[in-house]
């Protein structure tokens, strides 16, 4: 138990919670858009149940992960690195954060503004299975930026438990202070660059000391916080996601 008292272990978890919390806004808006679909009563029930599933989904894949990246004996040869599963499942995360992180930027500041349907009439079930398997495709990048951020498994399934407790009780006021700063979201997103090029390095053997990794993403955070203080003029409006909705059968 001695990495309790290690300062750097609580640092990756107040870090990798607030990371978390930032990337789920889109999770919370999706869930919010399938929820809508039902009647107003049931509306908040969904929205909990969805995140309170979603947070039981991390942590499953979280455990499949942290076994998977257990497979340590080498598979093949690559430029002289013995690759083994451990190292494939960083590379792979790697690369896929990279590319999710790339075109999220490019979505949010190049694309279109996207209309997402949402039909009146769903069934409450039909609803929470809708959520349960997008709660699916949203957790891997949480999933992989917490296996970059933290060597313990403790500290990440408390992250993730952290990140969902806020978001059930704080969704509305971090979607809106989100939305009144993107550059938020912008700065989140680039620290998933960060983490992927960490976890590319990781799975070649070329290992980043996480500390350096934690001090340019406090200071980023330090740099941002003092723009918004100083600099109240009017922000970027990054493009989102619109609900249109269609009368049910």
């Amino acid at each position: 138990m001695e990495w309790l008292t290690d300062p750097q272990v609580w640092m990756a978890l107040v870090t990798l919670s607030a990371l978390e919390i930032v990337l789920g806004i889109d999770n919370i808006i999706f869930i919010s858009i399938q929820a809508g679909k039902l009647p107003a009563h049931q509306q908040e029930k969904a929205r909990l149940l969805g995140l309170g599933l979603a947070m039981f989904i991390r942590i499953a894949l979280l455990f499949s992960l942290t076994w998977l990246m257990g497979l340590t004996a080498p598979l093949f040869t690559v430029v002289g690195n013995e690759i083994s599963g451990r190292d494939s499942i960083l590379i792979s995360g790697g690369l896929f954060l990279l590319w999710k992180s790339t075109m999220e930027i490019h979505a949010k500041l190049e694309g279109d503004d996207e209309i997402v349907s949402a039909r009146v009439g769903a069934t409450f079930g039909a609803v929470i299975v809708q959520i349960l398997l997008l709660d699916i495709v949203f957790s891997l990048d949480s999933i992989i930026t917490a296996l970059g951020m933290a060597s313990q498994f403790a500290i990440m399934v408390a992250a993730v438990v952290i990140a969902v407790g806020f978001m059930m009780f704080f969704s509305g006021k971090i979607s809106a202070f989100v939305e009144k700063h993107p550059t938020i979201k912008m700065l989140a997103l680039s620290f998933l660059l960060l983490i992927g090029v960490a976890l590319i390095g990781d799975g070649f053997d070329m290992h980043i000391p996480k500390g350096y990794i934690y001090f340019a993403m406090a200071f980023s955070v330090m740099v941002e916080m003092l723009n918004l203080k100083l600099r109240r003029g009017t922000p970027v409006k990054l493009h989102q996601l619109h609900v249109e909705h269609h009368a049910g059968n």
